[in-house]
């Protein structure tokens, strides 16, 4: 069975985990604070729907809580990629591509690794 989707909200601290690794409520609070001012008794019951959801883990063997992450990043955003492509576009891997592409600019160095990651998925890479 795979996690659920987290929200965008949950996103945002999923992130700061992955940044920080196992983090306290007040880390991941004054990481996020630093961008947007939030509550933190807001980021709390958060990770308390989160922990519910399977989203993190939380050792609680020591006055503070510490949560981490259930998933790896990649993990976590292949299966919102997925997602998105079924909903979205279809299935079609081809317009998720092309729409991505033309979202933003696209530098130099994103084209090269595009170009590497099409050429091992062709079986040309050396």
């Amino acid at each position: 069975m795979s996690t659920p989707r987290p929200t965008e909200a949950e996103l945002d601290i999923l992130r700061v985990l992955w940044g920080l690794g196992a983090s306290t409520v007040r880390q991941i609070h004054d990481t996020l604070n630093a961008e947007r001012d939030i509550g933190y008794t807001t980021i709390l019951k958060l990770l308390q729907i989160m922990f519910e959801k399977g989203l993190v883990a939380r050792d609680d063997s020591q006055k503070s809580h510490i949560y981490r992450t259930t998933q790896k990043a990649q993990t976590t955003q292949r299966q919102l990629v997925k997602d998105l492509l079924k909903r979205a576009f279809g299935g079609s891997t081809e317009q998720l591509v092309l729409q991505a592409l033309s979202s933003k600019k696209t530098s130099k160095q994103e084209i090269a690794e595009i170009r590497r990651m099409l050429d091992e998925l062709e079986g040309g890479a050396s």
